[in-house]
Formats: structure tokens, sequence, C-alpha cells
């Protein structure tokens, strides 16, 4: 009776902990999912632009994307979407479907390439993409992050 007893501790515990650790990391969305996604809630989408041989993107994932107050941040406000434009496959851009080196000359502004990792991030109600290229630490990339909700919920107030 009492190996049942910790056996059935041990396997609640190991849920809570996989239920914690569940909501401590990001939800990676593929484009043709995130993209409509983000506009139907009405919250920013957060395109990472990377490639599987890039250095800065891989520390960018490691230093910034798995710190705790960047996760809770992206999970409340932010759809995060990853794109490596070098992989096979078809993006919808609306009724249209383009290859990945496609997408990012769309998603760049004036189809200026900026290096990897570069982020997009899109807000719904302005219709507008903004651009901002190379690794940005946590710090850096949370306080971007507070800015742009604050743009965002601006925004929205502004049509209520």
């Amino acid at each position: 009776m009492n190996s049942i007893l910790k056996s059935l501790v041990l396997v609640v515990g190991l849920m809570l902990l996989s239920f914690q650790t569940h909501e401590n990391h990001l939800h990676w969305q593929q484009w043709n999912d995130g993209f409509p996604k983000a506009k139907a809630e009405n919250k920013i989408a957060l395109i990472d632009t990377y490639t599987a041989w890039c250095g800065w993107c891989k520390k960018m994932d490691k230093d910034t994307y798995e710190n705790p107050e960047i996760v809770s941040k992206i999970n409340e406000h932010f759809i995060p979407i990853k794109f490596n434009p070098e992989l096979p496959g078809t993006y919808n851009i609306g009724d249209t479907a383009v290859s990945g080196r496609a997408l990012l000359s769309a998603l760049s502004q004036g189809g200026k390439s900026s290096g990897y990792p570069t982020t997009f991030f899109y807000l719904p109600k302005q219709n507008r993409m903004y651009q901002y290229p190379g690794y940005m630490d946590a710090e850096k990339f949370g306080n971007l992050l507070d800015l742009l909700v604050q743009a965002h919920t601006a925004e929205a107030e502004e049509a209520n």
C-alpha cells in the first residue's frame, strides 16, 4: 500500500510539473497558422525570422526567448511565429501562396534584407509591420515588447 501511495504522489507531482513547464515556454506557431490567428484574436504577431546556421539566432532562442519574463509577456499579448525563409514550402499572404524568400521580401520594408535574426511585429489595428534586426538580450527585448503592447493597447482604446 505504501508503494502505491508513493507512486501516486510521484505521478501527481510529475503532472503538476508538466503543467508548470507548459506555461513557462512559448508555443511557437508556423506562419500559415499563426499570422491569421494573430489577426483573428487581435494580438500582435511576433515573427522570429531565423536560419538553422545562425549562431545569434540560437543565442536569442536560449538567452531571450527562454527568459521567464519574456515568455510571460509574449504568451499574454502576442502570437509567436517561427519563420525560416530557407525552408521549402509555401506561405500564405491573403489568397497568394509564396516561397519563404518571397515572404521575407514582403515582410522586409522595401524588400531590404537585414540579416538574421530579424524580428517582425505585426500590429493588426494599424495593419502595419515593424522590423527589428539583430540579436536582442532579454532586457532590451522586454523593453521593446512593453512599447509594442502600449502602442497596441492605445490603438485599441482609440478605436472604442
